[in-house]
């Protein structure tokens, strides 16, 4: 058959349409395909039962967004509507949430293979820390992670215990001079940013042998600007609006605003100060002072850097790594240390148990001592995390299909029941941390109690607990092939900490033992005092008499 007749009549259409008519055309196009495709993958998604949307713009994101405790309505959920539900969210778009321990545990477990980054997680990561780490998957976050591993040891970490040792030491020398000016028992101290510059100065010399110089009183451009996310204020229903749409375009993270502008800002002076690290290391490896001794993170980096090994580095990803790792483990170890301070001022019968425990101990104890002799300083570091984890969530979309299994069945939105779930590529799936770590299904009826015990106790975790795969059955450090890299040393620089602060020092709630705290927002959500601007929470602070 001659189609020549065919093709040259639909140029001939083709050439009278306008360039409006041709945009329109492949816009419904693209329309046409992207509805294709998101019917498919609800064809083949197990259709599961949740929540109604509450916005037709934005589904049901703003009733988690604006409350005031995220892992709450995520778990009120779970129990109406099963260990797997679907959430709506903006523009019709759903994400399938998971409150299973065993289907948490399948999705972890394919964590870089099954399932990767969204859109959204691409751009903003490689917009806040690159190429490293945080931002790699498959066989480029293996590689990163082995290149990283020997600063991570055991050993490794045990020799970072002096730097901790001597940041906090900092803090109480400044501490005692506050309350001797004072004139009294005690002083109200504003301990959050106290906890930013003990962690930031911590991370910088044990990581990267940089004393920034935070806790000294020097105001380097780094110090300042996590200064001014300190003192951001809450997020208001624009930017409420805006986070919600992110997810469905992306390239909004390109929008100007004030909290946009101290992201680059940030990121331009973390630039400058890891490649100055960067390049100083360099020189002492070309000059052998690396040879023979413990490889610190940037020295571990720099030995990987333009290697044709297997654990080989590029400069790009060792700057991504730095900068990942700055930023990360100070907002994290900070957020840990000043939720741990809150809890021991509401609860001062377990202040006074760990104090006694700590105080058996004359000297600073040994990093082994730290593992292995103070069980109770161990129960409440992670009580805390348990409670309140610096991760609020783990996203991820299925690059493929995927079939996960539960360990209790879930009735489908159909009426059936299944013990599984079939997830198409394209689907979104989330883990809530906080619901996981505080489910009353999961962890028992004290599950939202500080309550170091059950760490001691025999039995103390219950068995549906046991079977969540995370570090000690937690999903603070996430868990699979991308748990948090620098679990080891975060629990190290807490365990330092509070051996010496809880010693010295009895803190109390600035307004009493009722006093309100809620969600504030720096880099990340933190606590504040109900009322504070920013993320502030000040706290009563006395020395400890015997």
């Amino acid at each position: 058959m001659d189609t020549t007749p065919i093709v040259l009549h639909v140029a001939t259409i083709i050439h009278s349409l306008s360039a409006v008519n041709v945009a329109a055309i492949l816009v419904g196009i693209f329309a046409f395909h992207a509805a294709a495709r998101e019917t498919r993958r609800r064809f083949k998604t197990t259709k599961l039962r949740g929540p109604l949307p509450s916005s037709f713009i934005f589904g049901a994101g703003k009733d988690v967004l604006d409350s005031p405790d995220t892992g709450e309505v995520f778990e009120a959920w779970a129990q109406e509507y099963g260990v797997v539900y679907e959430v709506p969210l903006a523009l019709g778009r759903k994400k399938v949430i998971l409150c299973d321990p065993k289907a948490v545990a399948h999705f972890f477990a394919e964590d870089t293979r099954t399932y990767g980054h969204t859109a959204l997680d691409k751009v903003t990561l490689e917009r806040s820390v690159g190429k490293g780490i945080l931002w790699a998957m498959g066989e480029d976050h293996r590689r990163q992670r082995r290149s990283m591993s020997p600063a991570f040891t055991y050993t490794s970490i045990g020799k970072l215990t002096p730097v901790f040792y001597n940041c906090v030491y900092k803090v109480k020398a400044a501490w005692d001079g506050i309350i001797g000016m004072s004139g009294e028992e005690g002083a109200v101290i504003e301990i959050s940013q106290w906890m930013n510059h003990l962690s930031l100065d911590s991370i910088g010399l044990a990581g990267f042998s940089h004393d920034f110089g935070a806790l000294d009183g020097r105001k380097a451009p780094v110090t300042r600007i996590f200064e001014a996310f300190q003192e951001s204020s809450k997020r208001n229903d624009m930017s409420s609006g805006v986070f919600l749409l992110l997810q469905v375009f992306p390239m909004l993270v390109y929008i100007p605003s004030p909290r946009m502008r101290l992201v680059r800002e940030l990121h331009y002076a973390m630039v400058d100060v890891c490649n100055a690290m960067l390049d100083q290391t360099k020189k002492e490896k070309e000059a052998g002072a690396l040879d023979g001794r413990e490889k610190s993170i940037i020295e571990v980096l720099v030995q990987a850097e333009g290697t044709d090994t297997a654990f080989y580095a590029t400069r790009e990803e060792a700057l991504a790594q730095m900068k990942a790792l700055l930023i990360a483990a100070y907002e994290s170890s900070a957020i840990n240390l000043v939720w741990a301070l809150v809890e021991l001022a509401r609860n001062p019968e377990i202040q006074t148990t760990l104090r006694e425990e700590l105080l058996g101990c004359r000297e600073d104890p040994t990093y082994e001592q730290l593992n292995k002799g103070f069980p109770y300083l161990d129960a409440v570091a992670h009580e805390t995390l348990r409670l309140h984890p610096s991760i609020p969530d783990f996203e991820r979309i299925a690059e493929e299909d995927d079939v996960i299994p539960l360990s209790e069945p879930v009735r489908t939105k159909t009426g059936g029941v299944v013990d599984c779930i079939h997830v198409a590529a394209g689907t979104l799936v989330g883990i809530s941390t906080p619901s996981i770590n505080r489910s009353t299904a999961i962890w028992g009826v004290d599950a939202k109690k500080f309550r170091p015990e059950r760490w001691i106790e025999k039995d103390g975790i219950a068995k549906k607990a046991q079977e969540v795969q995370g570090h000690r059955h937690l999903l603070s450090f996430g868990d699979g092939p991308r748990m948090c890299i620098g679990k080891g040393i975060a629990l190290a620089m807490f365990k330092v900490v509070f051996s010496v602060l809880v010693k010295n020092y009895v803190f109390e709630m600035r307004d009493g033992p009722d006093t309100k705290i809620e969600m504030g927002r720096a880099l990340s959500v933190r606590p504040k005092v109900a009322g504070e601007q920013g993320a502030r929470l000040p706290l009563r602070v006395k020395r400890y008499e015997g």
